[in-house]
């Protein structure tokens, strides 16, 4: 069934969607709660300029995540860390610090939701990790070494 969302819903769309949705999802939760409207040659008609608003919003932010992907490609983010005589860190590094390293050293504002590690990194070495920006993921390239010993007086 095709709605027009009223109202921005996590994990469906935004304010001013044509979405097609399954017909329960639509008659049992968007249409009871006024959440979204059938969308009908009428409420097409009524709502045509937010919708053309919309999509032209759309189609910005589908431009703003191609040059977010183009700016992350080819990435290297390099750590230097405590770690052991074995080369275990003594503190792992996170995803959210992964994203701090991306705004430091390249300016790229990314959250810690974007970036996914399989683990966190505990280890000295390069680590290769995915970086989604909306439909598209792109890999970067951690590097991870060991701080230099303090010599002692």
């Amino acid at each position: 069934m095709e709605v027009l969302l009223l109202e921005d819903i996590n994990g469906i769309g935004k304010k001013n969607d044509l979405l097609v949705v399954g017909d329960g999802y639509a008659l049992n939760f968007l249409l009871p709660q006024r959440k979204a409207l059938v969308a009908t040659p009428t409420v097409r008609r009524r709502y045509a300029e937010q919708i053309k608003r919309r999509a032209e919003e759309k189609e910005k932010e589908k431009q703003l995540q191609a040059n977010a992907v183009s700016a992350v490609a080819g990435k290297t983010v390099k750590f230097i860390r405590k770690a052991s005589k074995t080369g275990k860190l003594y503190a792992a590094i996170t995803e959210e610090q992964v994203a701090e390293a991306l705004k430091e050293q390249h300016q790229l504002d990314l959250s810690s939701d974007a970036i996914s590690l399989t683990e966190h990194i505990k280890a000295i070495g390069t680590f290769t990790v995915q970086v989604k920006i909306g439909a598209a993921t792109q890999p970067i390239t951690v590097v991870v070494e060991q701080q230099a010993a303090e010599a002692k007086k």
